[in-house]
C-alpha cells in the first residue's frame, strides 16, 4: 500500500471535513456548494470549484477518497506536490466543462418544464478529478497491475483505465444510472490524458 503523500492527505482532510460539516451541522450547504447549471437561479460562481469537495453520501465519499489515496499518492510521489495539485484541480475543472457542455445540448431538446427541472439538479463530487487520476495512473504506470473486486483478477493499469472509460461513455450515452454524472467522469479522464500528452510533447515529463 502506498504511503499517504502531503497533498493527498490535505485533500482527504478537506473532503472528509466538509462532508462531516454538511451531514452533521449544516445540511443546507449541500445546495450552496454543489454545482448547478449556469442557467439555474441556484448557480453561484464559487460552485465551479466547491462542487469538487461535496459528496452525495458516505459511499460516494468513501469510493472517491480511497481512489484518491491509491492513485493520487503514487502520482504525487512521481510528479511532486505542486504539479500533482495542479493536475488534480484541472481534471476536476475539465470534468465540469464536459458535463456542462453535454447538458447544454441536452436541454435544447426539452420542453420548458423538463428544462427547469433539469437545470436545477445539482452535480457534486470529486469523481471528475478522481477519473483524471485514474487516467494519469494508467498513462504513467501502464504496466502496474490493479486488483479488481468483481471479478477478483489483476489487470494492467492501462487496460483498467480504457475499460472504465468505455463503460462510462456507454452509460452516459445510454442514460444508464441517470443520477450519476458519467460525462463528468469521462471529462476528467479525457482532460487528464490531454494534460499528460501536452506535458510529454513539451518535454515537461
Amino acid at each position: 500500500m502506498p504511503r499517504i503523500t502531503e497533498v493527498v492527505k490535505q485533500l482527504l482532510i478537506i473532503n472528509i471535513l466538509i462532508f462531516g460539516i454538511v451531514e452533521l451541522l449544516m445540511p443546507d450547504l449541500r445546495y450552496i456548494l454543489s454545482l448547478y447549471n449556469p442557467a439555474s437561479d441556484y448557480f453561484r460562481p464559487w460552485q465551479l470549484v466547491t462542487h469538487m469537495f461535496m459528496h452525495a453520501d458516505f459511499n460516494h465519499l468513501l469510493f472517491n477518497m480511497f481512489a484518491l489515496y491509491m492513485f493520487g499518492s503514487a502520482l504525487e510521489m512521481y510528479w511532486g506536490p505542486k504539479r500533482f495539485l495542479m493536475y488534480y484541480l484541472l481534471c476536476g475543472l475539465g470534468a465540469m466543462a464536459l458535463y456542462l457542455g453535454v447538458q447544454h445540448f441536452e436541454v435544447n431538446a426539452m420542453n420548458p418544464i423538463q428544462y427547469q427541472q433539469f437545470i436545477n439538479i445539482p452535480m457534486m463530487g470529486a469523481s471528475g478529478a478522481i477519473f483524471g487520476l485514474l487516467a494519469g495512473y494508467g498513462m504513467m504506470f501502464p504496466e502496474n497491475r490493479i486488483m479488481l473486486l468483481i471479478p477478483p483478477i489483476p489487470l494492467k493499469a492501462k487496460y483498467f483505465v480504457m475499460i472504465y472509460a468505455v463503460i462510462e461513455l456507454i452509460f452516459g450515452v445510454a442514460g444508464i444510472q441517470s443520477g450519476v454524472a458519467h460525462f463528468a467522469h469521462l471529462g476528467g479522464a479525457i482532460f487528464g490524458a490531454l494534460i499528460i500528452l501536452y506535458w510529454r510533447k513539451t518535454g515537461r515529463l
